[in-house]
């Protein structure tokens, strides 16, 4: 495996923080795509951070707290040390199921007091709105988060799914040291936007669903169909109407990759990274020999050309169904 300790790190903005090119999603830890276990999560965590792993993305609605309880086990002993520890705020649980948004200064205070206890840590290292709150300005919500920098509660801050404007609002208020959204050569409309107004403002764009959600790796590149009981399946891009559209896209990443010595999900990877040292990708997994996979990506280099060629590979628009169903969509690049 490619050694990841040694990667060249990558400054997060202006901020102190520093991590490796690749770093690891969270979610998956609270059930999300299967059932997990938390004891062998502990495990895992432990020997990704072992492996170099040095950038941890959590979130307080994953697992409605879950994952951070679990994170706090997997922290214990030393590890807190080792890793850029991220998570979030701002999606809320709705009486009678469904979630909201919730960008009140004093939430903002209040969400951050309890991710601190359930991570059993003093300070988060990257602390995320992980929705904008549509009904509150950018500002008042960016200047609590301030406020908790101010008090050493938080490192660093950042925003997601946020566009252009949002993103400049905010980062007038105080500087954002990274903007966290979906990006992938198959998710690239909006994210190709989001990073030309990162990269002026020197904020770093931290890729979560790096890989489409899986769909760029080798079990769906050689799967006809996904079946309706797939987690995946509740993505609009993985549906029985858009499937096989996609898989002729990301068939062609498969075959540029048995070019290259690689694997496809290696391929997406550097290819993601390749675009620039601004750009941080979370491939989320709970299972060894994927993180191996995803870390190895590190080895492949992609040349400016080759990275062109793959661009055009799968064209931006290309892909076939949204992001997330319709009503998701409504929160997402606001």
């Amino acid at each position: 495996m490619t050694d990841l300790k040694s990667a060249t790190k990558r400054q997060l903005g202006s901020s102190d923080l520093k991590c490796a090119p690749i770093g690891l999603g969270c979610m998956s830890f609270s059930g999300v795509y299967g059932a997990a276990d938390d004891d062998e999560t502990v495990d895992f965590v432990h020997y990704a951070i072992d492996s170099g792993i040095d950038f941890l993305d959590s979130s307080d609605m994953y697992g409605w707290g879950h994952n951070e309880d679990v994170l706090a086990r997997a922290l214990k002993g030393g590890y807190r040390d080792k890793v850029v520890l991220a998570t979030k705020f701002g999606q809320t649980q709705v009486e009678g199921g469904g979630m909201s948004v919730n960008g009140r200064p004093e939430y903002v205070i209040e969400a951050c007091e309890k991710s601190l206890q359930r991570l059993g840590v003093e300070v988060i290292d990257l602390y995320f709105q992980h929705r904008v709150d549509q009904e509150v300005p950018i500002e008042d919500t960016v200047g609590a988060m301030g406020k908790l920098v101010e008090q050493g509660k938080v490192k660093a801050i950042g925003i997601c799914e946020a566009k252009p404007e949002t993103i400049r609002k905010a980062h007038a208020t105080h500087p954002l040291a990274a903007v966290q959204s979906e990006f992938s050569l198959m998710y690239r409309e909006e994210a190709e936007q989001i990073r030309a107004a990162t990269k002026e403002l020197g904020i770093t764009f931290v890729a979560y669903s790096p890989l489409g959600r899986g769909i760029l790796t080798d079990p769906f590149i050689n799967a006809e169909t996904v079946g309706e009981d797939d987690p995946h399946y509740r993505h609009p891009r993985f549906s029985k109407e858009n499937f096989q559209q996609n898989r002729e896209l990301i068939l062609r990443v498969a075959a540029y990759a048995a070019k290259k010595g690689c694997t496809p999900a290696q391929l997406a990877l550097a290819w993601l990274t390749g675009l620039g040292d601004d750009i941080v990708a979370i491939p989320g997994t709970k299972r060894s020999e994927r993180l191996d996979e995803n870390v190895a990506a590190l080895g492949v280099s992609l040349t400016a050309d080759e990275i062109a060629e793959i661009s055009a590979a799968v064209p931006v628009g290309a892909a076939a169904g949204g992001r997330y169903p319709d009503a998701q969509m409504k929160k997402v690049f606001v």
